[in-house]
């Protein structure tokens, strides 16, 4: 009598099914972790991308102010009051020797410097006299340690071009501070906005720099006066 097969599903089969779906549950777990540790983020017209993140103080993501079409490939670029990473993470695409300061948002700054796949250097602190100082801004402050930008600079190894936004305490800058510094893009405030201006540092500036000053309108923020843009001559 010739034996008709079972129509039904053997033990090999079971236990290659079970294979499939052990394997299948794995994936999709594996999947579904990943999907949650990916933060949402937007993209900008130039294409460098920011996390999403709600903060109660601001995100800059775009700073057409800053003149950054003249940094060189080999230039070694400082950006103090780097935010999010705006200017630093543009600055990275052109250069790989780029460091930030910055005493607030170190943690969306590194979260976007991993997002657009560049490497910058990150410090937490400020500008100021090298001791620690309560700053504010944005209706937040803390206790924030502080660097005289001769430190800042050795931490970073050199600096060619530096873009500095620090609210006031880019007046603690020593003229001889800025030695070797080839390019300066720099925010500049009068008081109720830090301390008063430092009128040595301006006269070092324009002794050595070629400069031009974009002056903000009457209805600008409180107490910025301009940016600076500067050559060494």
């Amino acid at each position: 009598m010739m034996k008709v097969p079972d129509a039904g599903i053997s033990d090999k089969d079971n236990g290659t099914i079970h294979d499939m779906r052990e394997k299948m549950s794995r994936l999709i777990a594996s999947s579904s972790t990943h999907l949650q540790h990916t933060p949402s983020f937007v993209t900008t017209r130039d294409g460098i991308r920011f996390s999403i993140i709600a903060t109660p103080f601001r995100q800059i993501t775009e700073v057409p102010e800053y003149w950054m079409n003249d940094i060189r490939e080999d230039d070694h670029i400082l950006d103090i009051g780097a935010n999010i990473g705006a200017f630093c993470i543009r600055a990275a695409k052109k250069s790989s020797h780029v460091s930030a300061v910055e005493p607030f948002t170190t943690d969306i700054l590194n979260t976007n410097i991993t997002l657009n796949e560049v490497t910058i250097k990150v410090f937490c602190g400020a500008l100021g006299d090298g001791f620690p100082t309560r700053i504010g801004w944005d209706g937040i402050s803390s206790m924030v340690s502080t660097y005289r930008l001769h430190d800042l600079i050795q931490m970073a190894g050199r600096c060619d071009f530096l873009k500095c936004d620090c609210e006031g305490a880019e007046w603690q800058i020593r003229p001889v501070d800025l030695k070797g510094i080839r390019r300066i893009e720099m925010e500049l405030h009068q008081p109720p906005i830090g301390g008063p201006i430092n009128t040595e540092l301006l006269r070092y500036i324009s002794e050595k720099y070629a400069f031009s000053i974009d002056r903000v309108p009457v209805h600008g923020p409180l107490g910025l006066f301009g940016i600076l843009h500067a050559w060494k001559q």
